[in-house]
């Protein structure tokens, strides 16, 4: 359960910030709120299905060293993640809220490939598939809702704090899947 939350409460940070984004834009009607979480919740679950599919494949290829894959791919999303000033997902959250159509769906894939490769490193860490998806589908629906609701009334600065904070988890998550699997 730990390593379960482990891998989505960063993502719940990272869902808020650009959520908070879209909401200092000032979407505010409820409405625009539900459309804009539930985008968040079908990319958010659903990148990691593809990840979780690509990560389980592989596992059974490289076998022992999956292990030190998954922890690589973390620790490579969370480095990314401290590169201040990245800008493409606040520019993407903020064209989001007034997209259509296939617009939805390319601003969408463009928001959640963060989820992309933590399914990737989840599908090399043997998690197990339905926990890993309700978790995630849950903290998209929350952390937008609470990003959308507080964007108005935080900084920028915050916002991009929230992220840091996720990548330095997931970096420690990172270090945690070498410790374990190097003393187990």
């Amino acid at each position: 359960m730990g390593k379960l939350l482990a891998f989505v409460l960063p993502l719940g940070l990272d869902s808020f910030a650009v959520a908070a984004a879209i909401g200092a834009s000032g979407t505010t009607g409820w409405r625009a709120r539900l459309r804009i979480s539930l985008i968040f919740m079908i990319f958010e679950a659903g990148m990691p299905l593809i990840g979780l599919a690509a990560g389980g494949g592989l596992a059974r290829v490289i076998g022992v060293a999956a292990d030190y894959v998954a922890a690589a791919a973390v620790i490579a999303l969370g480095g990314w993640m401290l590169i201040p000033d990245r800008n493409e997902d606040e520019e993407a959250a903020t064209r989001l809220a007034a997209a259509t159509g296939p617009a939805v769906i390319a601003l969408g894939l463009s928001i959640s490939l963060d989820e992309l490769a933590i399914g990737f490193s989840l599908g090399l860490a043997r998690l197990p598939v339905a926990p890993v998806i309700a978790a995630i589908a849950i903290q998209a629906v929350v952390a937008s809702q609470l990003g959308l609701a507080l964007g108005k009334v935080i900084s920028e600065r915050f916002r991009q704090h929230a992220e840091q904070v996720a990548g330095l988890a997931l970096i420690a998550l990172g270090g945690y899947l070498v410790a374990e699997r190097a003393i187990g």
